[in-house]
């Protein structure tokens, strides 16, 4: 019996000696806009399948790592739900078709993973004659367990227009125990959970036009996929995923840190398998880079840490456990993905302070939704109103999920339309009664110091030196201390403001401050030691000061934070939140949530919009106040923070007003001018902003004029116009390229027309072979263009060495039955030590080593005469 590690091992091996290159999985973040997630093992290749990109090589074979989310709520209660899930897949572009991918299929099933093939049925599209054919005269299927299914089973499109095809999936029947009788068959009603899909091949062949109507593709597709999970349960005789070697091993992870037993009763079994499931999903997700949000892919992160977390509860497990499933999840994934081994302390990291965060408040949110629960109960209701489920999460930081997935446990329902509704009104995230622990490290030593002392008084709002007593001091491993006064002038890192650095002296005593963190309010001081270490005791009166120029600098970039937010909002729409921002002495960065890149308009209209403000030298001002008094006065609260019951409200004049902890200079002259440098997004639906304020910014305004001089004397003209000079430069350069284009072309003609006499017959058939020195590939494509258009029948194969080798093959549509350009520029390619391909008429291929060219032409010289 194969392990599912062998499984995929086996599964590359094959498709490699089909001639297939691996690629190694890609990210689950992927480099598509319109995607969160890695959906399928197809999306690293969307671009090659909607004609976007040239593929790099004909035939691919992959294992896709894939996350999917749209049915979160049947993971754990089905035998073959998965978040996470692995995708084996084999795909041609514009190589082989159909024949090929069904046979290939049916081999590594039958040959290699020794399925019973008596159990094994295939579904086909209504109109797919040839899918049929093949199965049965290829693959000697019989033709009573072939199911014809329509568009809404077998038929793959990538969009309402577009690239589409007919599929043909690949089922085992599982028996009459599953579903059904001795005379069921795939599809009808009532046996979902007999016949398993396990293979789906997808025969991309037809482009949807506007009207309807299917034309043919100039290059047919292939796209496959085989879950690795469902192949792995099939190979080992299971009929539940979460039973093979994949998965099992941690369900057992999770029995074991729960104190429950599998197979005993549904619900634990239910909740385990939740646990199981979003453990690999976290794991993974992490370790590619997500990091729990309120917003895209964090909060998918987040969401489903959170339903594992409460999962754990439910089995009787109220200390922390998700962080150690991931140890688990690595041992069982790590052969076939060993970057989560060198990441596992970074993800076990990630994955504590988050379970951490929401451990807690989960006790409290389920108790306070079964009191709400019951109170509709006893008032004989059915539903939970969009108040209630707000409330949980708006006050007490209960996900909606959650509560939805309790309520539905419970026959009650809920309504998200309302629940949304509320959130679109208020616009503020979820403010929880609790304190949440930092995410440093030091938990254990935070608790006991602040129940010694209490939390360190701030008195850097108006003060830059204060006298202090040194109240905990710790050596680090990087040889530097880690220093907590009982006051501190020292602005701690936090709310994207970078922390102050300054000096700490005694009366020997020198130590620079490079950073300051707060946990639970309480300052760390990281410093460096330069004299004095004996003077560092407890109880010991310190002096501390901040550095008053970093201190300035910081202050004006995050008050120019926000002019820019309001500014973002006059000029683009209320809809502008902020998603994020850092503000140090040198730059500042501003992230929020807008669908599209600004224009260049639009920037300038910010920019000036913030330098109009600072020339009006308004005042700052900051104040304390309750929160609901500063919700009346309308005070922007940042999305995701939260705030006690009385919060600081910085102010400037009538323009702006928002919930800041931060410091900020005390009139907006002070920035003197803002400059934006870069605009660009950074996630799905969040765009940044970087911007430099003061000196920093007429440097960068300097550099800019500077630039514009340099380019005015290269032009030769006065900087006034440069303008003027620069559109004819472009004219006359694109003129200039139409004549170059046009030349080309008769140059390519000359030489072809030049080439006849070169032109040899083989069996008939007109075959020129001619190599050339730093002839460029579109050249080549013009003669080869040139030559077929004046000889009517012939194959055209030329060759250039550049250094690097380039091929352009022709073959006219009569000849390519005999020989086709692709199979014939491939196998020049490989001599040249590359690869390409493309059509049976016509091909280019490239190589690292031009050297080889003529041996390459050679080479396909001697295919012509064995097969013309």
């Amino acid at each position: 019996m194969l392990t599912g590690n062998e499984i995929r091992s086996k599964f590359i091996e094959f498709f490699e000696k089909k001639n297939h290159k691996h690629f190694e999985s890609a990210s689950l973040i992927p480099d598509d806009p319109t995607l969160l997630l890695t959906v399928a093992g197809m999306v690293p290749f969307k671009p090659y399948f909607l004609g976007q990109k040239e593929a790099p090589t004909p035939r691919v074979t992959t294992y896709q790592k894939c996350i999917r989310t749209n049915d979160l709520e049947n993971v754990g209660r089905t035998a073959r739900h998965h978040t996470f899930f692995e995708m084996l897949g084999n795909f041609s572009f514009g190589d082989y078709f159909r024949e090929e991918a069904i046979v290939w299929s049916w081999e590594f099933i039958t040959e290699v993973l020794k399925l019973d093939k008596d159990k094994l049925w295939v579904s086909v599209f209504t109109t797919d004659d040839e899918a049929e054919k093949i199965w049965i005269e290829k693959c000697n299927f019989p033709k009573e367990r072939i199911v014809r299914m329509g568009e809404s089973e077998n038929w793959w499109a990538a969009g309402p227009t577009g690239s589409c095809g007919p599929c043909s999936e690949i089922h085992v029947d599982l028996g009459p125990a599953y579903g059904g009788d001795e005379n069921s068959k795939l599809g009808d009603e009532g046996t979902d959970n007999r016949f398993i899909e396990i293979w789906n091949l997808v025969f991309t062949e037809w482009n949807r036009m506007e009207d309807g109507s299917l034309q043919p593709l100039p290059k047919k597709n292939i796209d496959t996929g085989a879950g690795l999970e469902r192949v792995a349960a099939m190979v080992q005789g299971k009929s539940n995923n979460f039973e093979t070697d994949l998965l099992f091993p941690i369900v057992e992870e999770a029995s074991r840190l729960t104190n429950t037993k599998y197979g005993v009763e549904p619900e634990v079994d239910f909740s385990l398998k939740v646990i199981t499931d979003h453990a690999r999903a976290v794991t993974f997700l992490v370790n590619d880079g997500v990091i729990p949000s309120n917003e895209g892919r964090g909060y998918i992160l987040r969401r489903i840490l959170r339903r594992a977390v409460r999962h754990g509860r439910l089995l009787g497990r109220k200390e922390l456990f998700m962080y150690e499933m991931v140890d688990k999840v690595v041992d069982i994934m790590d052969g076939a993905y060993p970057e989560l081994r060198k990441n596992l302390k970074h993800i076990k990291k990630v994955v504590k302070i988050e379970e951490e965060k929401f451990s807690n408040t989960l006790d409290q949110g389920i108790q306070l939704v079964m009191n709400e629960i019951e109170g509709v109960k006893l008032k004989g209701g059915t539903k939970l109103s969009g108040d209630v489920t707000f409330k949980l999460y708006d006050t007490y930081g209960f996900p909606y999920e959650l509560t939805e997935e309790i309520c539905e446990e419970n026959g009650i329902e809920v309504s998200k339309d309302e629940f949304l509704e509320k959130m679109e009104e208020q616009r503020e995230k979820a403010r929880s009664a609790r304190t949440v622990i930092m995410e440093k490290g030091q938990d254990n030593f935070i608790e006991e110091f602040y129940d010694r002392h209490g939390k360190t008084e701030f008195t850097g709002y108006c003060d830059l030196m204060t006298p202090a007593t040194l109240l905990s001091a710790r050596e680090l491993e990087n040889g530097k201390y880690a220093l907590i006064f009982d006051q501190t002038p020292f602005y701690a890192e936090s709310g994207g403001q970078e922390a102050d650095q300054g000096i700490i002296e005694g009366e020997n005593l020198v130590a620079k401050v490079l950073d300051v963190q707060k946990q639970k309010e309480i300052y760390t001081h990281i410093v460096e030691i330069e004299s004095g270490l004996e003077e560092l005791i407890e109880g010991t009166l310190l002096n501390l000061t901040v550095d008053p120029v970093r201190r300035e600098e910081i202050a004006k970039n995050h008050t120019a934070t926000h002019l820019l937010h309001q500014a973002l909002k006059d000029v683009l729409g209320t809809h502008v939140q902020q998603a994020g921002s850092s503000c140090g002495a040198e730059r500042l960065r501003f992230d929020f949530n807008h669908y599209e890149a600004l224009t260049p308009e639009e920037l300038e209209k910010v920019e000036k919009a913030v330098n109009e403000r600072i020339f009006m030298a308004t005042a700052v001002n900051a104040e304390i106040m309750s929160m609901n008094d500063a919700k009346s006065k309308g005070a922007t609260a940042l999305f995701g923070d939260k705030y006690g019951d009385e919060v600081r409200v910085v102010s400037i004049g009538d323009y702006s007003m928002e919930l800041c902890g931060g410091t900020h200079i005390s009139n907006i002259s002070k920035i003197g001018i803002f400059k934006i440098v870069s605009e660009a997004g950074v996630a799905a639906g969040v765009r940044r902003i970087e911007a430099q304020t003061s000196y920093r910014a007429y440097l960068a305004v300097l550099e800019m004029e500077n630039t514009m001089k340099r380019v005015a004397k290269n032009l030769k003209v006065d900087l006034q116009k440069v303008e003027e000079r620069s559109e004819k430069v472009v004219e006359e350069v694109r003129e200039l390229s139409k004549e170059v284009d046009a030349l080309k072309t008769k140059v390519a003609t000359f030489e072809a027309n030049s080439l006849f006499d070169e032109i040899e017959e083989i069996n008939g058939v007109k075959v020129l072979v001619k190599d050339f020195k730093d002839k460029e590939a579109d050249s080549l494509r013009e003669i080869v263009d040139k030559a077929k258009d004046k000889l009517g029948s012939c194959v055209i194969v030329l060759g250039s060495n550049n250094e690097k080798a380039i091929f352009a093959i022709g073959v006219t549509k009569d000849l390519i039955g005999k020989v086709k350009a692709g199979d014939l520029v491939r196998e020049a390619a490989k001599i040249a030590e590359g690869n390409g391909g493309g059509r049976p008429d016509f091909a280019q291929a490239g190589g690292k080593n031009g050297a080889k060219v003529k041996e390459a032409l050679s080479a396909v010289k001697e295919i012509l005469v064995k097969t013309l």
